[in-house]
């Protein structure tokens, strides 16, 4: 094949161009082994569905090192990853920078096809996070990772997990189209009041400039997370819920250069920054909404208010944010565990269906190690706390 024809060619995996390689295999063109080897896995494990949501949806295939993962073999490293750990069952929050599409989504949440150790797995796409609950005994932790990573999606880790840094752009940008859109709002002042024409016509080129000035980090920061989004959809072929946002910005935008160019006025600069702002505000609302219903994110709320410790042999109930690291507490039935613990006293069967899902009573005997989350359903158990409440289930 020649060059022209690799130059046009499109990795039906990535969609890179086949420039330096073309493969061809499975009537498909692909730009590496990389690409080619992941449609491979993808197509013997009949999960080729996941091309037919996005066009080229893949990511590039980095070559794995077999001691890329090694780490992980290491207990006293893994068992800082898990969220959960119990006997095979683990269950750990991954972060895959690589996520990008619908596509990913799927391919993410339907791992157990390519693995029958993974029992499920949850991607939450806002934050570029997988929750994967596997069996340790049919699939390590490092095997898992040098799946995520053949497929296209290496994992980052964390061996101290900290709370993330908040994203701060859209305060960015609502500080910026706020700033812009009171000054526009104040320079546009004459239009609505409309006074003699004479008067407007002295200062009506200055302020429309002025206007045209502060609209333009507006367009060019404040939209420009609109603008993309739609130009790559129109670039692949589809159309999303940002091509008509677009559409509208650009044009109140362009009609209102053209008038101010021409000496007509300031056009509709303050329906246009107007309307980014409200876009914005809507997007914050959204993201606090979203996070106030993130289950993930507030599992504490479900744990009870009070809890009862043992001081100097008595029982005293005190409220759930005492409770720290050394102390001993009595759960009852039914009574949910709100931190991880050693079983100090009684016969423990612990329900961890608030945490995996699964209502199967697990056994405990002195000295085991039970982890907060769990319900303990039976006689009274004591317990010795090993963690404070905010580190447990971490």
């Amino acid at each position: 094949m020649d060059s022209d024809t690799k130059n046009i060619t499109k990795c039906y995996h990535c969609g890179d161009l086949c420039e330096t390689e073309l493969i061809e295999f499975d009537n498909h063109s692909f730009c590496c082994n990389g690409c080619k080897t992941v449609y491979e896995i993808l197509n013997q494990n009949d999960l080729t569905d996941y091309y037919s949501i996005e066009n080229t949806p893949g990511i590039k295939n980095n070559k794995l090192n077999q001691s890329y993962y090694k780490f992980l073999e290491l207990p006293e490293i893994t068992e800082k990853l898990y969220e959960f750990s119990e006997t095979n069952r683990k269950i750990i929050r991954l972060f895959l920078p690589d996520i990008h599409c619908t596509s990913c989504v799927w391919l993410l949440e339907n791992l157990q096809k390519l693995n029958d150790g993974i029992v499920f797995s949850e991607v939450n796409f806002l934050k570029k996070e997988a929750l994967i609950s596997f069996n340790s005994d049919k699939i390590s932790l490092k095997e898992l990772a040098e799946l995520l990573h053949r497929i296209g999606y290496e994992p980052k880790f964390d061996a101290e997990p900290q709370q993330k840094a908040k994203n701060k752009t859209i305060y960015y940008k609502l500080g910026v189209t706020f700033f812009c859109f009171g000054n526009v709002m104040l320079f546009s002042f004459p239009e609505y009041l409309n006074p003699d024409q004479s008067f407007l016509d002295d200062y009506r080129g200055f302020f429309a400039y002025l206007i045209f000035g502060f609209s333009l980090p507006v367009l060019f920061y404040s939209a420009r997370g609109y603008l993309i989004s739609a130009f790559k959809a129109i670039r692949a072929k589809t159309i999303n819920l940002d091509v008509p946002i677009t559409l509208g910005i650009l044009t109140l935008y362009f009609k209102s250069a053209y008038d101010i160019f021409s000496g007509e006025g300031p056009g509709y600069m303050d329906s246009f920054v107007g309307f980014i702002l409200f876009l914005l505000v809507g997007k914050w609302f959204q993201d606090k909404t979203y996070q106030a219903l993130s289950f993930n994110r507030n599992y504490q709320s479900y744990f009870p208010l009070a809890v009862t410790l043992i001081k100097e042999g008595k029982e005293v109930v005190r409220p759930v944010e005492e409770v720290k690291e050394g102390d001993t507490i009595v759960i009852k039935n039914e009574e949910i565990i709100p931190a991880d613990t050693v079983l100090l006293e009684g016969k423990a069967h612990i329900d961890y269906s608030f945490v995996t899902g699964e209502s199967d009573l697990i056994s405990k005997n002195k000295g085991d190690a039970i982890y907060a989350g769990g319900k303990q359903v039976g006689a009274n158990i004591v317990l010795a706390v090993t963690k404070n409440l905010n580190q447990s289930y971490n």
